[in-house]
């Protein structure tokens, strides 16, 4: 569901909206889709709806719980995707980061930084910041206005801290008295722990053998 950076602009991991984060290939088969190539972004919010819409579900029904569309029309040829959204409000921000992409142009908007405008097809790496350019003046405002119309990003920010705050009490009373962690505890049986009659020596030697010589 994302990519990594891996150094470009002094970055590493992800947390941000630039391409070699945001930008990772979906691939759907299924039946009556001719097997294409379609470079139209696309999110994995869609992912939910298509499979829906798969399935023979009624979709309006599905949207008060999702925000992404039925890929079918955009797989088949018969239309298209609106713009993508993108949210993030997590480690390494300190205000909701927003994103909306809209054909070749990307603009990304957080309280806390000026506005950043990118056109994808002259500009793939992103170098650019077109949001202060007067030639691109009603590209910035048209998709402003429909960022705006999506995201109300002071109510953003105080959901997000109400949030996290009431995580803090639960984590706060929880590690008060007898502490059990919430992580996964797989089942460990003792009697498979170690070689003993359960299990064929060359299978054991073999399932342990890295690499798999297949």
């Amino acid at each position: 569901d994302h990519g990594d950076m891996l150094g470009e602009r002094g970055l590493w991991f992800k947390m941000n909206f630039f391409e070699g984060s945001a930008r990772v290939p979906l691939m759907v088969a299924a039946p009556g889709w001719t097997p294409a190539r379609i470079d139209a972004p696309v999110s994995t919010l869609d992912v939910v709806p298509t499979l829906a819409g798969l399935a023979g579900l009624d979709i309006a029904s599905l949207a008060r719980w999702t925000d992404g569309e039925d890929l079918a029309g955009l797989a088949t040829g018969r239309g298209g995707r609106g713009p993508v959204p993108m949210e993030y409000a997590a480690e390494g921000s300190i205000a909701p980061l927003v994103c909306l992409r809209d054909g070749r142009f990307k603009l990304t908007l957080c309280e806390a930084d000026p506005p950043m405008l990118h056109d994808l097809e002259n500009d793939p790496d992103e170098r650019t910041n077109l949001a202060a350019d007067p030639a691109h003046a009603g590209t910035l405002a048209h998709m402003t206005s429909l960022a705006r119309a999506r995201w109300d990003l002071a109510s953003f920010d105080a959901a997000v801290r109400e949030s996290q705050a009431r995580r803090w009490v639960v984590y706060e009373a929880l590690r008060n008295g007898a502490y059990f962690p919430w992580d996964y505890q797989p089942l460990q049986r003792a009697s498979e722990r170690y070689m003993r009659n359960h299990m064929d020596l060359n299978v054991l030697e073999e399932n342990q053998r890295f690499p798999r010589g297949e």
